[in-house]
């Protein structure tokens, strides 16, 4: 018994290892260059997955890119003439990281200025609260006689 909780333990351990994307007919030999190419492929998006970056995907266009990321590395282009030639190639969703630019302010200021606006929003809000209300607020702060008896009569009731 025990050796059968064994077994799938290690098998479920073994489920949970990472794939590796990167196939040994892609590796470059020249350590640099692909320490490089890795790094660059970290931050670009696979067109088929869209949330994960072409290093760690498997999708056959994914391992077309990585390809072109080492081949523009083997020509001696440099890592920003390598994203370049794939942001215009494919367009800025090609970056995990997109640039600040004009098509991309909404992106990045964006969730800064709901968050400032939300806590703005919450600020106003418990002051509103915490004020009392004004007398004129169409609210009679005015007791008749009977509701007066009345009250007396209820806290009467309830005493300590």
């Amino acid at each position: 018994m025990r050796w059968c909780r064994t077994l799938l333990l290690g098998l479920a351990l073994f489920g949970t290892m990472p794939a590796l994307a990167v196939q040994p007919d892609e590796v470059l030999s020249d350590a640099k260059l692909e320490a490089r190419a890795r790094t660059l492929s970290r931050e670009l998006r696979c067109m088929v997955c869209q949330n994960q970056s072409i290093d760690d995907s498997d999708a056959p266009l994914a391992r077309d890119l990585r390809i072109l990321v080492r081949e523009g590395l083997k020509a001696g282009d440099t890592d920003a003439q390598v994203i370049d030639f794939l942001v215009a190639r494919y367009g800025e969703f090609v970056l995990l990281r997109p640039r600040l630019s004009r098509h991309t302010w909404v992106l990045w200021l964006g969730p800064p200025i709901l968050l400032i606006g939300g806590a703005l929003a919450l600020l106003i809000l418990a002051r509103r609260k915490g004020r009392p209300m004004p007398a004129d607020s169409g609210a009679s702060a005015d007791l008749t006689e009977a509701e007066r008896a009345r009250l007396a009569d209820l806290l009467d009731q309830k005493g300590p």
